[in-house]
């Protein structure tokens, strides 16, 4: 890629091995930890599905019974694992008889560690299979079918009704989307739970369930065949339940899922180690399941200036890209996120997006960049509103963006019509084909607004970097480095769900995990 802004490398350099002290802490203090969702997540690879009769799912009802014994800290492997040994039972008719109380971990005898832990590597060696089945399979579907060119058209779908998401989501791809994205129902990051089957009612989005990834993603699948392209779904692997959803939907064949290191921290109080954990597990598990994920930056810009604190949505994607590659996510799996956000109203707006998207672009060369389109200024003025986002449209294609969730005219009236979808659709075909290859034919005036801009974000990024790397990044969030927002590190949500690991703790999948990142870097 030409060097457009002429940004100091050694700076870029500093700034990732500023990120790396960073990280490197961030893991020396969830290392030795586990949480209740890891563990729930081991007993969902291993195949366990289904609620009991009150609709509670088995993996909550298994984990909380061990967890209520003080015997998480082993990890659920072993005392499941022993049991399979003991009882000679399936995995899915053991899980049903423990939640019924028929089955006590605890009282069978106990094999000898060593004897479990192979015997529960094989097994889940067995499971996983599936998810490697998932990823040969995407692979030939879009050699079959190509995905469509980038920047990819990723649009919304929210009904709260999969069923009538599925219409939305048909129509959509029809009419050009290359993505879709079916939103979660409001507040489900701080559900402590997976809810279970299909659903059919939800506020301001749709339920994420194993059922629902797998009615739409056969759905999405027919279409790809219509349409002769490969269209890619998305759901949000965050918050309480984070690790679970990332397996239910690498299990189902999700191409996309929102997981981004401090969202739920910051945005929804979740307990920073519990987060930390848990978004490192579910990276692994998205890693191995060659899933491409998103990150939140653009969230800051809803509660902090897009000018001012340009540098912290730079320095997150710093962080979130070092702790990805610490999971074994490759660069092209780095959705990394930014957002289009500035008042514009601001004399030289424009310059100043154009600035923070070609420096993310040339500072993370290979990664599939997500931009967000403007939301904070859109006020009802449809015809505004449908301006803006082709200005948006245009920044896009102009600096090589990847991933683009498309503006909605009606930001802020109400959720879209099949109507207004079908235009912002239009709206960034026309742009997107009208200046296929701008991004070729344009350099920036030497030291003018643009390259100096994106130097100065750049210099105050590397200026915060080290101080969060000689404070900590916990401590820097309790501060309200990020998006104006300050959690206590002692404090959040989930938090009693975080268990303090024993010395014979084991986990085979991520052994598994482990072993397939250890090849990569090989």
């Amino acid at each position: 890629m030409t060097e457009k802004l002429k940004l100091d490398k050694k700076l870029i350099s500093l700034c990732r091995n500023y990120t790396k002290e960073i990280a490197d802490r961030v893991e020396k203090k969830i290392e030795n930890h586990t949480t209740t969702s890891v563990e729930r997540t081991v007993l969902r690879l291993l195949g366990i599905d289904g609620v009991d009769q009150y609709g509670i799912p088995i993996p909550n009802l298994i984990i909380k019974k061990v967890k209520k014994e003080n015997k998480l800290n082993k990890g659920i492997a072993y005392w499941f694992g022993n049991a399979l040994i003991q009882t000679e039972l399936s995995v899915q008719v053991l899980a049903e008889k423990v939640t019924k109380d028929e089955v006590d971990l605890f009282s069978l005898p106990q094999k000898d560690q060593d004897i479990v832990q192979q015997y529960m590597l094989n097994l889940a060696e067995e499971k996983i299979k599936k998810i490697s089945k998932n990823v040969t399979k995407r692979k030939k579907m879009k050699e079959k079918y190509p995905c469509g060119p980038k920047p990819w058209l990723y649009v919304i779908v929210a009904t709260g009704n999969i069923y009538e998401d599925l219409k939305q989501a048909k129509a959509a791809a029809r009419q050009g989307a290359d993505i879709i994205a079916v939103i979660r129902s409001t507040a489900q990051s701080l559900l402590d739970y997976v809810p279970y089957g299909p659903t059919t009612e939800g506020f301001g989005g749709t339920y994420a369930t194993q059922a629902n990834f797998k009615i739409m993603r056969e759905a999405l699948d027919q279409v790809i065949k219509e349409e002769g392209r490969y269209i890619q779904l998305v759901n949000y692997c965050s918050g309480l339940a984070m690790p679970e959803i990332a397996a239910i939907g690498a299990i189902e064949r999700l191409d996309m899922m929102l997981n981004d290191a401090m969202y739920g921290i910051l945005f929804r109080d979740i307990n920073m180690k519990r987060t930390f954990v848990d978004q490192h597990f579910s990276r692994m598990i998205n890693a191995y399941a060659g899933v491409i994920i998103n990150t939140g930056e653009d969230n800051y810009l809803t509660t902090a200036d897009p000018v001012q604190e340009a540098h912290t949505v730079l320095a997150s994607q710093f962080i979130n890209e070092e702790l990805g590659l610490r999971t074994g996510l490759k660069n092209d799996q780095l959705g990394l996120g930014h957002a289009f956000e500035i008042n514009p109203d601001l004399e030289d707006s424009f310059l100043l997006e154009i600035a923070q998207a070609q420096m993310v672009r040339q500072i993370f060369p290979k990664a599939p960049l997500k931009y967000m389109p403007p939301t904070k200024y859109m006020n009802g003025d449809i015809f505004k509103g449908h301006l803006m986002d082709g200005i948006f449209n245009f920044a896009s294609i102009m600096t090589d963006q990847s991933i683009q969730l498309l503006g909605m005219l009606t930001e802020a009236i109400h959720t879209p019509f099949l109507q207004d979808r079908a235009l912002s659709i239009d709206n960034a075909k026309h742009v997107f084909n009208s200046a296929r290859n701008i991004s070729d034919e344009i350099y920036f005036k030497e030291d003018g607004k643009i390259q100096k801009r994106a130097n100065q974000v750049l210099q105050e990024t590397a200026e915060i970097l080290k101080d969060i790397a000689d404070k900590g990044l916990m401590e820097a969030l309790s501060q309200g480095t990020f998006a104006d927002i300050k959690r206590p590190i002692k404090q959040g949500k989930g938090l009693d769900g975080v268990i303090k690991k024993a010395a014979d703790y084991y986990n085979p999948f991520i052994e598994i995990f482990s072993e397939e990142l250890s090849i990569k870097d090989e």
